[in-house]
């Protein structure tokens, strides 16, 4: 008998006198070195019963053997087949060993027995562990089917979740690419909302420095106008002060005639140049006076 490790959890079983090959299922490769180990031992201490068996069957029959050399040696004659050679039943009697004890026979064949109920007794209990074993292979095979059916799910499951991943893959690219676009904008808007303050801030420096303008235009004009009314009071003092005593006093038609006017306009100064408020000054009479040297002196004043 041999066994043989055909897999992790499998072996062969060969028994070459029954011609038999037995298949062994184990649930672990652990026990399967166990078993193979234990039916070394087994078969290690058959063999070494045997080699003794052997040994004391040889041992007892080597007595039996020369007895029978020397039975043999007796020639073989008719008469000694027939049973008439009486004469030489003295001589074969007295060459003939005593036989062994029965005991030492019967002691062997004892042991004997006793080894092979001994192995008896183990090939029943190999038998039914081998049967325990093939209704496990059995429901091993059984249960390989649902276990391919399961295994066919966890692999679709698998593909569904590796595809579920690719997808969430995806979708967080794009989301990573949205959150960029959106840090970009933010920058942007942040970039604009300076630029805008900074625009607001010149606004507000352009409208002070226009309120400042007006402020400096209207002085301008308010001082413009008191110029111009200086001159006139004194235009008119220095009128009212060369004109003789009887011209002082106006008369209806006297003073067309005696001081004829002409209507002049202050020319416009540059600064004033564009400007609708004071594009058109206030028309003013020219007055001639003799002076003592004889120059003629025109005072202006306002009609």
């Amino acid at each position: 008998m041999t066994f043989t490790k055909t897999s992790q959890k499998f072996g062969q079983w060969a028994d070459s006198r029954a011609n038999t090959v037995y298949g062994l299922g184990f649930s672990s490769e652990h026990h399967l070195s166990k078993f193979a180990e234990k039916f070394q031992e087994f078969k290690e201490a058959a063999r070494l019963a045997k080699e003794k068996s052997q040994e004391k069957m040889e041992l007892t029959s080597t007595p039996s053997q020369e007895s029978a050399g020397g039975d043999l040696q007796s020639p073989l004659t008719p008469e000694s087949i027939n049973g008439t050679d009486d004469e030489r039943t003295p001589d074969v009697t007295q060459n003939s060993e005593p036989r062994p004890e029965p005991t030492q026979n019967a002691l062997s064949f004892s042991h004997s027995s006793a080894i092979s109920k001994h192995w008896e007794a183990e090939l029943a209990t190999l038998k039914g562990n081998n049967a325990k074993l093939t209704a496990a292979l059995l429901e091993s095979t059984a249960n390989v089917k649902q276990w391919k059916q399961q295994l066919a799910a966890y692999q679709e499951e698998a593909e569904r979740l590796h595809k579920r991943v690719t997808e969430l893959e995806c979708v967080s690219s794009q989301a990573n690419a949205v959150h960029t676009h959106k840090t970009e904008l933010n920058q942007t808007i942040q970039e604009l909302e300076e630029t805008l303050k900074v625009k607001e801030e010149e606004i507000e420096r352009l409208k002070q420095e226009i309120d400042n303008a007006r402020e400096l235009q209207e002085q301008r004009d308010s001082l413009t106008q008191k110029l111009q009314e200086n001159i006139f009071l004194t235009s008119k003092r220095e009128a009212t002060f060369w004109l003789p005593e009887d011209a002082r006093i106006p008369t209806p038609g006297r003073a067309k005639s005696v001081l004829p006017c002409e209507a002049w306009t202050i020319p416009q100064s540059p600064c004033r140049a564009g400007r609708s408020s004071c594009s058109q000054a206030a028309p003013l009479c020219a007055v001639p006076r003799r002076s003592f040297l004889g120059a003629r002196i025109y005072f202006y004043h306002h009609k």
